[in-house]
């Protein structure tokens, strides 16, 4: 997901997990994060690496997907005490966090603290909203979709994560 703006889950990563990355971390800790699903923040490039960033440095606690990205995907729904490794845009293992709550709403229901929690610097759920949308009205999104017409509204459901950093792999 490349556009300059937002969300954060990436398309397509449903079959991969953390044995198919490299990861930076010791070999004990390699083998126990090596059946862990990877968690794959935008397209490669600078906007992952920004989410990649915040998520290591603790601004960014929380991340919004689609619904329809999961189905596409073939990819469960976030479950509380899930634990992923989040890879940079190299497909190096950076990090590992745990879901701490997640939650399927409209788009029209997403709150402010979900919004400034992504930690991209949002201050309104509007601001957040319009880079959302740009995101996934964005060329990329359509072909990870399979969809050149998608779109969202404010009936578009959300999946709101909650997470916390377990581990950094650096």
């Amino acid at each position: 997901m490349t556009p300059d703006t937002t969300p954060d889950r990436a398309p397509g990563n449903a079959a991969r997990t953390a044995a198919e990355v490299d990861s930076g971390a010791a070999a004990g800790t390699a083998a126990e994060i090596a059946g862990l699903p990877l968690a794959e923040f935008a397209f490669p490039g600078p906007l992952r690496d920004q989410l990649v960033a915040a998520i290591l440095d603790g601004s960014k606690t929380s991340t919004t997907g689609l619904v329809v990205d999961y189905a596409h995907d073939g990819d469960p729904l976030p479950v509380v005490g899930g634990r992923a490794v989040v890879v940079d845009s190299t497909g190096v293992g950076v990090a590992v966090i745990e879901t701490t709550a997640c939650r399927v709403v409209p788009l029209a229901e997403v709150d402010l603290a979900h919004a400034i929690d992504e930690g991209e610097g949002y201050t309104s759920v509007a601001e957040w909203r319009a880079g959302h949308e740009s995101f996934w009205h964005s060329a990329a999104m359509r072909q990870a979709l399979e969809d050149p017409d998608f779109t969202v509204d404010d009936t578009t459901e959300a999946v709101l994560e909650r997470f916390r950093l377990v581990a950094d792999l650096r």
